[in-house]
């Protein structure tokens, strides 16, 4: 836990990073996710930290807003409340609050304890690093509308197995059968190692940089603008699909999630 938790709040430092000390105009720049602007981004991140540290905190309180979101629709942008005013610096400062309270919640739980979600209830960890791969995200989202640049860490670990791993999902949340056949998965880390999942034999196989790969399972780019080399059908439909994060089927084009 301290690990992904110290890999968590290095992410959070990256973005931070980026934003502070923006303009008001640039909190207010359209992201290339629709409809959301840089400060929208943001407020997203602290609704899903506030949503979490509630889910570890006080499981049955959280399981009862999450009712309540669902039954009326509420959103986490509007469920937890907002800054204390519109100005970029009272959204940074709010971020900043929710996602300390947030990292210190994780570190007080084992690994492996059950925390419940709008999904399936996950493990500490698994929890921790899917926090992780949403920051990274929409920091990439950040970082392309202001021009930035988000240096690309072996953090990225983290969401590249979220990628692999929910290959199976990619396909069930659009109401399909996954393909049968193992796929082996090849990427080459910022720092040059290099990290595999699945069975070296398997007839499928992807391969290319740790970047690429999670632009494509996050949807920051489509199959045709990341480098990647698909070997198979069964590797290449998933390349289609792919969607590493929690939510409705999104469009596998060069859309936002």
């Amino acid at each position: 836990m301290d690990q992904i938790c110290d890999d968590l709040a290095a992410e959070h430092a990256a973005l931070d990073a980026v934003v502070a000390g923006i303009s008001e105009e640039q909190w207010a720049q359209q992201t290339p996710a629709e409809g959301w602007d840089v400060r929208d981004t943001i407020i997203h991140l602290v609704g899903a930290d506030l949503a979490a540290l509630q889910a570890v905190s006080e499981p049955e309180a959280f399981l009862a807003a999450k009712k309540k979101m669902l039954a009326e629709g509420i959103n986490l942008e509007s469920a937890y409340g907002g800054p204390a005013d519109d100005s970029g610096a009272a959204t940074l400062a709010w971020w900043r609050d929710s996602r300390s309270k947030m990292l210190d919640a994780f570190r007080s739980r084992g690994p492996k304890e059950r925390i419940p979600w709008f999904g399936p209830d996950m493990s500490t960890l698994s929890f921790a690093t899917a926090r992780l791969m949403e920051t990274w995200s929409h920091g990439i989202d950040v970082a392309e509308t202001l021009g930035a640049t988000m240096e690309p860490t072996d953090r990225l670990r983290h969401v590249c197995h979220i990628g692999v791993t929910t290959r199976g999902w990619s396909y069930v949340v659009r109401g399909m059968t996954p393909p049968e056949g193992d796929v082996r998965v090849e990427l080459t880390a910022p720092s040059g190692d290099v990290w595999t999942w699945g069975p070296e034999d398997a007839a499928d196989t992807v391969k290319g940089s740790a970047l690429d790969f999670c632009l494509l399972v996050t949807q920051r780019k489509p199959p045709s603008a990341v480098n990647l080399e698909l070997v198979g059908d069964v590797a290449t439909d998933w390349a289609q699909y792919a969607q590493a994060f929690a939510g409705a089927p999104t469009a596998t084009d060069p859309s936002r999630a």
